[in-house]
């Protein structure tokens, strides 16, 4: 099990050592301390390995993950696990903004708040929040789902595609195109499934959830609702 102190090891030399790693390798499971904020680390893996990370993370921490876990046991800052692929990233403390976004597929799990724009033009992530989210959270978010346990603020879902958001809270504001749906069974079965996945099995129930999704008013455009776009 490797152990890197980054006060001692530059974090360009530790990432060129995770970016070396085969899917065969022995070294699966990496302790990273004295992480101090900085900005990409754990960025880019693409093996099934396991990178602890004891302390605050900054910038696009675990981004373009494929594959790897990520445990950050602090806070993160902008752009964790941005344009992730698959693995799953977990945030133990507050993320800052745009967390998850562009994301293709695995899971993110935070369990503070997260800072605006969470969930930004995901495509296909999932991503669970403990707290609540800021304004303008999955912004174009075109496929997968964002759960919250907490609030939303002002605009969720602006300009939404086919993203599926469930908010346990209140929502501040709904952005354009984006509308309180009905919560049926296979809806609450698919909560369900990412709470399971993300740890939270049997922490809360699906039911007090709601479910917000797109209108599909915006897909063509049409001039009658020319002020919406």
């Amino acid at each position: 099990m490797p152990e890197i102190d980054l006060g001692a090891t530059p974090l360009r030399e530790l990432n060129a050592a995770l970016h070396r790693l085969t899917p065969e390798t022995n070294e699966s499971h990496w302790i990273i301390d004295n992480p101090a904020g900085r900005h990409a680390i754990a960025a880019g893996l693409d093996v099934p390995v396991t990178v602890e990370v004891n302390g605050p993370v900054g910038y696009y921490c675990a981004g373009m993950n494929k594959l790897a876990t990520v445990l950050v046991h602090g806070s993160a800052g902008v752009g964790v696990a941005e344009n992730m692929m698959s693995g799953f990233v977990h945030v133990s403390g507050d993320a800052s903004q745009s967390a998850g976004a562009t994301g293709r597929g695995g899971l993110l799990r935070i369990d503070g708040n997260a800072s605006s724009r969470c969930g930004i033009s995901m495509k296909g992530i999932d991503i669970v929040v403990r707290g609540s989210v800021g304004h303008m959270s999955a912004f174009m978010a075109q496929a997968g789902n964002l759960v919250v346990f907490g609030d939303a603020g002002d605009s969720l879902g602006d300009s939404i595609y086919e993203a599926r958001l469930f908010v346990r809270g209140s929502v501040k504001s709904l952005g354009a195109d984006c509308i309180e749906k009905e919560m049926r069974d296979e809806h609450r079965r698919a909560v369900h499934h990412v709470l399971s996945r993300a740890g939270f099995d049997g922490e809360v129930d699906p039911r007090e959830f709601k479910r917000y999704g797109s209108a599909r008013k915006l897909y063509n455009f049409n001039v009658d609702h020319a002020g919406d776009y």
